[in-house]
């Protein structure tokens, strides 16, 4: 019987940010190049919203633009922006609503890595506008089931 990957959720203690955490057993230098890489955020991407179709550089990296398209309730394509950036430990971006999507990476040893995604939601330009489109509660569903996509995907490629 395999035991069932689970992300776990971290209460912030704050209204408008939703994260969560797991472990992958890779360096963190390897999570990193998936997080820092828009070409691969729809495959690990656990909300169904990412669609591809990337335009913008390579790697991420501080004041990035990126492009993506989307799928919630409509098509759509929304333009990203890097605001947070330290290499192999943290990456965050948002696009013109202001709200963030945080990676911070946390070693633990050379082959362990604990990493926690956020939803904040308390950078936006109204985040109180988010409650009538459920983004806290589905942005914290959406998180623990990247989080488990990230793992499942970083791991397979470190075992080839």
């Amino acid at each position: 019987m395999t035991e069932q990957v689970r992300a776990t959720v971290i209460d912030t203690g704050k209204k408008y940010v939703r994260s969560g955490k797991i472990i992958i057993d890779a360096p963190a230098s390897t999570i990193f190049a998936y997080l820092s890489d828009p070409r691969k955020h729809a495959d690990f991407d656990g909300s169904g919203t990412v669609k591809g179709n990337v335009r913008g550089p390579d790697m991420l990296e501080i004041d990035s633009k990126f492009g993506v398209d989307m799928h919630w309730i409509v098509n759509y394509r929304i333009k990203n922006t890097v605001k947070e950036f330290e290499q192999d430990r943290l990456i965050a971006w948002c696009h013109p609503g202001h709200h963030r999507w945080r990676y911070e990476l946390i070693a633990i040893n050379d082959q362990q890595t604990e990493v926690i995604e956020t939803f904040d939601g308390s950078t936006a330009r109204i985040p109180v506008a988010l409650n009538l489109m459920n983004a806290y509660e589905g942005n914290q569903k959406a998180i623990l089931k990247t989080l488990v996509r990230l793992k499942k995907l970083v791991e397979s490629e470190q075992s080839v």
